[in-house]
């Protein structure tokens, strides 16, 4: 008897899907092909100056913008129109003038904005330029390093995640630790883990002369562009950036130990929590700035949660998965996993102490 090969069969619903429905997902996704795009004409917006040129002079029109910028009016003409189309400005039609409303203007031109989110979109940018060699690592069962990504990458997430800790981090993350704020102002011993191009570790420099700042990460452009920005900033007297591994950085009785959005990158966090445990004085505390996740899938079902596992596909993920363990704990990890590995890293108190649209922040007491 011969065996016969059939074709796949669909089911009724595959096979004749409800056309409102494939309509609907058609727009859909049209959509998202287009916000897709946006992100490199906000990039472009913001390097060619398109943004702040709308934000100084109000209301104007393509050949004003064009005059203004030096930038060809076709290129203003089809950006500015994009822009229209998703809600970034407003248009006039008897006027032809284009509008960049307040609240846009701030998110999208002063670094100082709590939810300045040009950096973002740099970020996206940068890691879209990857997506290739991420899809073969994905095929091969392999990682691809964060030291492997474009510099827009490094870049774009300093800049975005350093106005989530302009606006919370002394004012509000660290008087949320018990006893923390006292320290740092009487003088305090801090390492502050995957500091990238130094954010963070500045911030907190800036605001407590008496305390010492080291900053780790494994990265050398990131350590070298935090030394440039600790020089420009005036505090290099007091900060230090070394390159090491968050399993390997120096220092014993430390009062303070800071991880910023970088734990769920690591290819062993447990390993790195427990040298974290090792240097920490006994009455020590480590905080854990994390992506805002729940503990359930459908918890993180959202538009930033969309966006936090977008970039775990391609970024955090395969930079866990490029080294030694790869455990992968993904952006969107929750609460109860970031305490699992404080537990089996030897800590006995862990709390969530503080959260925000972006981040939830954690302390960890030995």
């Amino acid at each position: 008897m011969t065996d016969t090969i059939h074709p796949t069969r669909t089911t009724p619903e595959q096979a004749a899907p409800d056309e409102d429905a494939l309509m609907a997902f058609a727009g859909r996704a049209v959509s998202d092909a287009g916000a897709t795009v946006a992100t490199a004409l906000v990039v472009m917006g913001d390097r060619l100056g398109l943004y702040r040129d709308l934000a100084a002079h109000g209301p104007s029109t393509v050949a004003e913008v064009s005059e203004r910028t030096g930038t060809p009016e076709p290129y203003v003409r089809d950006w500015i129109n994009a822009q229209a189309a998703g809600e970034y400005v407003t248009y006039d039609p008897p006027s032809g003038r284009y509008t960049l409303p307040p609240a846009q203007a701030a998110a999208l031109t002063d670094p100082d904005c709590p939810v300045y989110v040009q950096g973002l979109f740099q970020t996206a940018l940068g890691a879209l330029h990857d997506t290739g060699a991420v899809v073969e690592a994905a095929r091969n069962g392999a990682g691809f390093g964060w030291h492997e990504h474009q510099t827009d990458v490094y870049e774009g997430t300093e800049r975005f995640f350093r106005a989530g800790y302009l606006a919370n981090l002394v004012d509000s993350w660290l008087p949320a630790l018990d006893g923390v704020t006292a320290k740092l102002e009487r003088g305090a011993a801090v390492a502050d883990v995957g500091c990238g191009y130094g954010a963070s570790t500045i911030l907190m420099a800036q605001a407590f002369p008496a305390s010492t700042f080291v900053g780790y990460d494994y990265h050398e452009a990131s350590v070298a562009a935090a030394r440039e920005r600790a020089l420009a900033a005036g505090v290099a007297d007091r900060v230090r950036f070394t390159v090491a591994p968050a399993d390997g950085f120096d220092g014993t009785d430390l009062d303070l130990v800071t991880m910023f959005d970088c734990l769920h990158d690591m290819g062993d966090p447990v390993g790195a929590a427990r040298h974290v445990r090792e240097s920490l004085a006994d009455d020590g505390t480590w905080m854990i700035v994390a992506p805002a996740a729940g503990d359930h899938p459908e918890e993180n079902h959202h538009p930033v949660g969309r966006s936090y596992y977008g970039f775990s596909t391609i970024v955090c993920t395969p930079s866990s998965l490029a080294q030694d363990v790869g455990l992968a704990l993904g952006a969107q990890a929750g609460p109860a996993r970031i305490g699992d590995v404080a537990t089996a890293a030897g800590f006995s108190r862990f709390a969530t102490v503080a959260q925000t649209p972006f981040n939830n922040v954690f302390e960890v007491r030995p």
